[in-house]
């Protein structure tokens, strides 16, 4: 049985999407609105304090999604190193066999936004925190103490997040394969 999406759901999927693919500051509400199908009105009942809550709850919505993705591809195994592998490489694959190249589910608002606003700079935060601790997670679960585990699951993040900006420029695969590749030295 398929659920119907409520137009709220509409305007932040449609959202998300454009957030990443164009950035924040290149996103209009008309174009929200349009893509969204969702009526003009109900974007403003949603979203009274406008396009700044619209993007947070976006961001929210994104970052939840995004961890749950990291913690299913992390269940894999029971070994970090193999399930970091595993999920880094399987970016990759999905990366190859997509005709659909978005970008990063946050970064573009977060680079844009970070210093003009407090709002948006806390809910990519929040993000970018949630992600390391999916990753901490796996790590401690594999016998990593909690400090150490928090620390590696940020430079984890961030070397894929890194990888993907290469991936996205060379338009292939590769440099997420090669952070796959290091993982057993960085968690060695």
């Amino acid at each position: 049985m398929s659920t119907k999406k409520s137009s709220k759901d509409k305007i932040i999927e449609t959202s998300s999407i454009l957030f990443q693919t164009q950035g924040y500051h290149a996103t209009g509400l008309n174009q929200i609105t349009k893509e969204s199908g969702a009526p003009k009105g109900s974007l403003y009942y949603y979203f009274p304090e406008g396009k700044e809550q619209l993007a947070s709850e976006a961001v929210e919505s994104t970052s939840i999604l995004v961890a749950n993705r990291i913690r299913e591809g992390l269940q894999c195994s029971d070994d970090p190193i193999t399930a970091i592998q595993t999920f880094i490489n399987n970016l990759a694959d999905d990366y190859e066999k997509s005709d659909v190249k978005q970008g990063l589910p946050v970064a573009a608002v977060a680079l844009e936004t970070a210093h003009t606003s407090e709002v948006l700079r806390q809910s990519c935060l929040n993000s970018y925190e949630m992600w390391h601790n999916v990753f901490a997670d796996k790590l401690i679960s594999g016998g990593y103490n909690k400090e150490d585990a928090q620390e590696v699951g940020l430079v984890i993040n961030a070397m894929i997040e890194g990888a993907f900006i290469n991936v996205l420029l060379q338009q292939n695969s590769d440099p997420l394969r090669k952070v796959a590749r290091h993982i057993p030295k960085l968690l060695s």
